[in-house]
């Protein structure tokens, strides 16, 4: 399988060239025999002549949710060993189990470190190969807080010891070792407004429930704002001399380093993390990212990277602000990402030109410390939008995570690349989930792909993909037997521009037969399908219940340019519409193995809003089930979310300026609704405050009383993703039960999901 995989990588490096004339590439690895064919009609699929692996098996919502979840492999001071976290659910015992495992980089050989469920991070020490920083989730002195403990991986159970106590629940553990030999590191929290941190177990319960606000955005994602923030904290711990064994313990109190100036947030929630803020290698510098504090959060996306020393001496300031010396000229966006190169000299980091366009392409920035000189950009004219940054140990170079295409790849690109500069892509297939550099020059990668939900390999900018050392599908037995043969990609002429799609086989796929069509609708809008996995809307589960999915990548999709994914402002419902339209032509007229007369459709958030919008167009009559989680219904209520700056972009203004381009495109105007008849399931979870649940309620109300076919599904403790176990496999049960019903893979299928495979029952009080 590793072979293979590694060699399937290799081949992809680029996008295979187009071709008028049929073009067959052979690539014989290990005896095993794969073909590439490319033809005039634009579309490639992975073809294999004799099985890769063994017989296949279904992949099921089962499978799926109780399937090990790996973390980012982490590297070790020499590379020869690198550190992973793994999770995973028991539907026998209702409970998640987690621990930590080392990877042999030579081998592949995976061995478990430690059980340990109070260990809730790991981080490799440095600079001894072994020594190992982690936080403990419980603190035997302080009720919710928690303590760092030191750790060598070669005996970790009996090396082990507690160097520090900290007041309140931390996470986001970053570290450097000082000249002197002590550990600087970086942990955030919750704080309370005069800057100590917030512990919930110890917090006084107020009396009174109420919230009062003087100013808009209230709530974000699925909770409401208070008057506590996110912080970094930072602290140190001081090395003893060799008499004492050499252990390390906290030198005073955490520092926040964010609190002092008014409005400053980091990590920056819901998503914030510790990539949000970053120390310099020699420990005397942290660079974290604050929406911009001078401007109402509602309106807009502004964010700067500000820089602090690491002991708090001075308070923290932005380096890309409106009032600071070396801001570029008309960039305003939001800042993410910040990088300190090895010698501690130079921050890299992404910026938004757009004040208010969540999805404007991310342009890479090098600011030189304490210079005044406006900041530097590389390879501007690069028409992708990178989301990851790393130096290489060197600090020449710089290597760059970014969607292109389907896949999240890497690229470098030298550290002093003018404005015309292309970068160089160095892996393939799949997404990249994280990296890491190696010694030598080389990059350990973990990585996804539609057929793998966790594989860890070697790369390099000169050789490319270098060595596949694990694959989650030969060691977990719910994955065994997907493979790289599951699925494929074409072309297809769309509304204004070419659109490329996924398309997805069940198991045991045979091309004589043919398979309903599931039409995935993907998010965003800004967003794309990925070659890779998915542990909520994950192509497989649908496609072996007995489908072809088709996941196309239409108007405001990411990754295939600026024009593409800029292209959806105030077009919600045209350019998107008429590509989707178009691709479910191109597939019911050129593949024979997919049956388009019993097709069903699905898709979230926008794409929940799409399938709205189709349920009241003609292509929703061409589907025999719909199926929509989170989606907008009412054009008027988009005016109930807290991103103003999303909405009053993508429409081009604010509701009462430009009400007419919100209802443009409006699922619920009198001769759409006129039009439902297609058998509709909702999902729409009652913590998702950004598309509030009273939309999925309307559209629930409507389709009753037209008497079209529909189910509300809720969860009362969900956002906008369904992410518990119990949850989930609920979520499955009901949205595949629904498609199987109405598209006749129930009745073919005696292993496909029913909607009778769920405990939850059905509150129906019609008489």
């Amino acid at each position: 399988m590793a072979p293979l995989w590694t060699a399937w990588i290799s081949c992809n490096t680029n996008t295979p060239p187009r071709s008028s004339v049929q073009a067959l590439i052979c690539i014989i690895v290990y005896g095993e025999l794969c073909v590439y064919l490319f033809d005039t009609m634009r579309t490639f699929q992975w073809l294999a002549l004799g099985s890769v692996v063994g017989s296949a098996v279904a992949l099921t919502p089962e499978k799926l949710i109780t399937a090990p979840r790996r973390d980012n492999a982490v590297p070790n001071p020499s590379g020869k060993v690198a550190l992973f976290s793994t999770a995973q659910y028991s539907f026998d015992t209702h409970s998640s189990s987690a621990w930590w495992s080392l990877i042999d980089l030579k081998s592949g050989k995976v061995s478990q470190l430690t059980n340990d469920s109070n260990v809730s991070e790991l981080t490799w020490l440095g600079p001894t190969d072994s020594s190992l920083l982690y936080i403990n989730g419980t603190n035997a002195d302080v009720p919710g807080g928690v303590e760092l403990w030191i750790a060598d991986s070669s005996d970790f159970a009996n090396s082990r010891y507690k160097a520090a106590s900290l007041p309140a629940s931390f996470s986001g553990l970053k570290t450097a070792v000082t000249e002197s030999g002590d550990v600087n590191f970086l942990v955030y929290g919750q704080s309370y407004g005069n800057g100590t941190a917030y512990n919930e177990e110890l917090a006084v319960t107020p009396l009174s429930s109420a919230r009062i606000y003087d100013s808009i955005y209230v709530r974000h994602w699925d909770s409401w704002l208070s008057t506590n923030f996110n912080a970094v904290f930072s602290g140190t711990l001081k090395k003893k001399g060799a008499k004492s064994g050499s252990h390390y313990t906290l030198d005073g109190a955490l520092k926040n380093l964010v609190a002092g100036t008014k409005n400053l947030e980091s990590p920056y929630p819901p998503f914030g993390d510790s990539g949000d803020y970053d120390i310099s290698p020699n420990g005397q510098w942290v660079a974290f990212k604050s929406k911009a504090p001078e401007l109402p959060r509602a309106n807009h996306t502004a964010s700067y990277i500000y820089l602090v020393p690491h002991d708090g001496s001075k308070k923290a300031a932005a380096i890309n602000g409106p009032d600071s010396p070396g801001t570029p000229k008309g960039v305003k966006g939001d800042s993410s990402a910040p990088a300190f190169s090895p010698d501690s000299k130079k921050l890299a980091y992404f910026q938004m030109t757009d004040i208010s366009y969540e999805s404007d392409r991310r342009t890479l920035y090098v600011y030189t410390l304490g210079s005044k000189k406006t900041i530097a950009t590389l390879a501007k004219d690069w028409d992708r939008s990178p989301d990851a940054v790393k130096w290489n140990a060197k600090g020449d170079r710089l290597i760059l995570g970014t969607e292109d295409h389907g896949r999240e790849k890497l690229f470098t690109l030298p550290a002093d690349a003018g404005d015309d500069y292309k970068p160089k892509n160095f892996t393939g297939t799949g997404s990249v989930k994280g990296f890491y550099n190696l010694p030598g020059g080389k990059v350990l990668v973990t990585g996804t792909a539609i057929w793998t939900s966790w594989t860890v390999y070697t790369a390099s900018p000169e050789k490319g993909v270098i060595d596949t050392l694990f694959s989650a599908n030969e060691v977990d037995p719910g994955l065994k037997g997907l493979s790289p043969n599951d699925f494929g990609e074409f072309t297809y002429k769309g509304n204004w521009t070419d659109i490329h799609s996924w398309i997805i086989y069940p198991t045991g796929f045979d091309k004589s037969k043919t398979y309903p069509l599931l039409f995935y609708i993907h998010g965003g809008p800004q967003s794309s399908w990925l070659d890779s996995w998915s542990s909520r809307w994950n192509y497989k589960v649908w496609a072996d219940q007995g489908y072809v999915v088709v996941a196309p990548n239409p108007t405001g999709s990411s990754g295939y340019g600026d024009k593409l994914t800029d292209a959806i402002q105030n077009n919600w419902g045209s350019y998107p519409y008429d590509d989707l339209v178009k691709g479910w032509e191109y597939v019911r007229d050129n593949f024979d193995f997919v049956d388009t007369k019993n097709g069903v459709a699905a898709g979230a958030s926008y794409g929940g809003f799409m399938v709205n919008w189709i349920q009241g167009n003609p292509l929703g009559r061409e589907f025999k089930a719909l199926v929509s989680h989170d989606g907008t219904f009412v054009a008027d209520s988009k005016v109930g979310t807290e991103e103003l700056w999303f909405i009053e972009h993508d429409f081009n203004g604010t509701f009462w300026a430009n009400r007419d381009n919100y209802r443009r495109w409006d699922p619920s105007a009198p001769e759409h609704i006129l039009q439902f008849d297609t058998p509709m399931l909702l999902v729409h979870s009652s913590k998702d405050y950004r598309l509030p649940v009273s939309d999925g309620l309307a559209l629930f109300n409507i389709l009753q009383e037209r008497g079209v076919p529909s189910r509300l599904l809720n969860f009362p403790d969900e956002n906008h993703w369904v992410l518990k176990q119990e949850n989930s496999l609920v979520w499955h049960q009901q949205v595949l039960g629904w498609i199987n019903h109405y598209s006749g893979v129930g009745a073919k299928n005696p292993d496909a999901v029913s909607l009778d495979d769920t405990t939850v029952p059905v509150v129906d009080f019609n008489p």
